[in-house]
């Protein structure tokens, strides 16, 4: 008797990690495509046009910082979320003054949810804008690179990024898209 709540209690805590893990992946892909978003905005190109799914897929693990920002984000939040919870419930008259007695209407728990996930989204749109402006500065201070195309003409510029089917180059003030698979040379983004 004892081996069958062990295994219904092993099997609901393996559904709960992956559960927990597939939410975290989507919302790490969720933060990789709006912090890519904000660096390549920065030289006004709207990298939804030159990106299919994958580049997406992988978008939280492309760059180091993002992977670090993300799972330190979700962590943090998680954590404060645990910490009202705990805090709620171990000391309740101490969370009923410091929330001037909201917790004890109906709707605050609701309330409370939307606040930390409205607070959540406020906080990654701004540090996205931050990562934006900081990877522009870095673009701006690296060496140039050269192209070198199949008919031997050389272009080149600051390394702003790839996709999967896209160089993007800066030279000056223009930004030029260098598609890797097709026969265009480049596309001059306005």
């Amino acid at each position: 008797m004892n081996e069958g709540i062990i295994k219904d209690a092993y099997e609901a805590i393996i559904k709960e990690i992956q559960t927990i893990l597939t939410l975290s992946y989507v919302i790490a892909v969720a933060i990789g495509m709006l912090f890519s978003y904000q660096k390549y905005a920065q030289f006004n190109i709207n990298i939804f046009d030159y990106s299919d799914v994958f580049d997406f897929l992988i978008a939280p693990f492309s760059d180091f910082k993002i992977l670090l920002f993300s799972i330190g984000s979700i962590s943090i939040i998680f954590l404060f979320l645990l910490i009202d919870i705990f805090w709620k419930r171990k000391y309740p008259k101490s969370y009923s003054k410091a929330s001037f007695g909201l917790d004890k209407k109906k709707w605050y728990d609701t309330f409370r949810y939307l606040t930390f996930t409205f607070g959540f989204v406020l906080y990654l749109f701004t540090a996205a804008d931050i990562y934006g402006n900081y990877v522009r500065k870095e673009i701006l201070n690296k060496e140039s690179i050269s192209i070198r195309f199949a008919d031997n003409e050389i272009k080149t510029g600051k390394l702003i990024g790839k996709t999967k089917d896209t160089i993007f180059l800066l030279n000056g003030k223009k930004v030029k898209a260098i598609p890797i698979t097709s026969l265009v040379k480049e596309i001059e983004v306005k």
